[in-house]
């Protein structure tokens, strides 16, 4: 009787003490041993949400959502506008955009819309992310709406770059749904950058905005360099390791699926997740927009910390009732304003100049980039096949419609990686991205259009 009582004790003591870290768990927890965003690298952030909430607009004139402040988009500067009777539901409604006065081409993509079909069949096209590409695993349907809206699109980049002197940026960017197609059309271009005229790595640009998880870790760690993803305290969508089909499927009950899905990887070690090779994450560096805090009320002025995050990237369910309302556009474009103007009134550091500032931060995130690459090495992230400068003609753009998926369905073969492949998958990786240097350190290797 004693025994039955005490272990009734240990199980009520186990769970109540989980119940209270998932309860007490809140969204700054994942980011607060980041570093603080500086005003240079955040600056596009606002101007980026503005021009993908013009997707949302009906008339770009007279828009639903004008902005009070900032930055305001040009209907003239809107080089293509296409909906969805447009696009035939292979991909959500897009804009391109040349902004003439940061030197920018965007191409912007929307998020999820309830009332779309269409949207809901990129979502379902996935079985949990059986396409493999560049070395690790994608979701199919966002990998495929990516590829159809590149080969739609490519030649009118291409010519928007040329025309402007190849001096202009290229900017992918995307909300929800559109984040993903946005971040995996990216990863394209950056295998086959003649596709769009030849334009290099350092010119490429993306920004997830409240990303969908679209990639496995080693792509998301590897292309940190060109793709930003944000998000805002408590959003749901990046911390979500259910399959997005089924998070869809269950909308109309989702606090009921968080809490399962909390409850379940509760019980998931770090190393198994890890390991996984299938399993996708939010893409590229994190930007993580804070405001609210443990027992406290209301907002507080919103702080910016950036990351390239390995392990612990996102993982944990958030049990709050802004877990939908951080999801929106414009509550994301809101507080990114507020955060980038509390950044540029802060006062500078007086003992150094603002341009050693700038180039002490390129250096660091060259940095970061390296050492998360290595931390990538150290935990032994799988890999679903050698990384390859390009990947295979399947993998690439060929100009037809689809790209035929290399392990889908369940007759599929699955890939198994021993200890040792995964070893020389990784040695592999590490020598294409790295070289010694004559103290014998690795060093990130400088791209150049000739490597390219």
């Amino acid at each position: 009787m004693s025994l039955t009582c005490g272990l009734e004790c240990v199980v009520f003591i186990g769970f109540a003490r989980w119940a209270w870290k998932r309860c007490t768990y809140v969204g700054s927890n994942d980011s607060e041993t980041w570093p603080p965003a500086t005003p240079e690298e955040f600056e596009p952030v606002p101007r980026i949400c503005r021009i993908t909430l013009a997707v949302y607009e009906t008339d770009l004139r007279k828009p639903q959502y004008a902005p009070k402040g900032g930055y305001r988009l040009n209907p003239d500067w809107v080089v293509k506008r296409v909906s969805y009777e447009q696009t035939e539901g292979r991909s959500p409604p897009y804009l391109i955009y040349l902004d003439h006065d940061f030197k920018e081409i965007v191409l912007a993509i929307r998020g999820l819309n309830l009332a779309r079909e269409s949207d809901y069949k990129v979502l379902l096209n996935n079985r949990l992310g059986r396409q493999m590409f560049d070395g690790g695993y994608v979701h199919h349907g966002l990998l495929k709406s990516a590829t159809w809206l590149l080969n739609q699109e490519s030649e009118t980049l291409r010519k928007l770059w040329e025309e402007n002197g190849k001096e202009y940026s290229m900017v992918f960017a995307g909300h929800s749904l559109g984040s993903g197609v946005a971040a995996l059309m990216t990863v394209v271009v950056v295998n086959d950058r003649d596709k769009v005229g030849g334009i290099p790595r350092n010119k490429i640009r993306c920004y997830a905005v409240a990303p969908a998880r679209c990639m496995s870790l080693n792509l998301a760690v590897k292309y940190a360099d060109v793709i930003n993803s944000i998000v805002l305290q408590d959003d749901f969508l990046p911390r979500t390791p259910t399959p997005l089909e089924d998070i869809f499927k269950s909308l109309f009950c989702l606090p009921c699926l968080l809490l399962l899905v909390c409850l379940r990887d509760t019980f998931i070690p770090e190393a198994r997740k890890l390991g996984d090779l299938r399993r996708l994450y939010a893409p590229g560096r994190m930007y993580h927009i804070v405001e609210r805090k443990f027992c406290t009320c209301g907002r507080f002025p919103p702080e910016v910390r950036t990351a390239i995050p390995v392990d612990e990237r996102f993982e944990h369910i958030v049990l709050s009732r802004n877990a939908t309302s951080d999801h929106g556009i414009i509550a994301i474009e809101r507080e990114s304003e507020k955060a980038l103007k509390l950044m540029m009134e802060s006062p500078p550091e007086p003992t150094v100049p603002p341009k050693v500032q700038k180039l002490e931060r390129l250096e660091t995130i060259e940095k970061e980039h390296k050492d998360a690459l290595e931390r990538a090495v150290s935990l032994n992230i799988p890999i679903a096949a050698s990384t390859s400068a390009k990947p295979s003609a399947n993998e690439t753009l060929p100009g037809k419609e689809e790209m035929p998926s290399q392990a889908e369905g369940d007759d599929a073969p699955k890939t198994k990686l021993t200890s040792s492949s995964r070893s020389e998958n990784w040695d592999e990786l590490v020598e294409k991205l790295f070289q010694r240097n004559d103290s014998g350190n690795l060093v990130l290797k400088q791209e150049t259009d000739t490597q390219e």
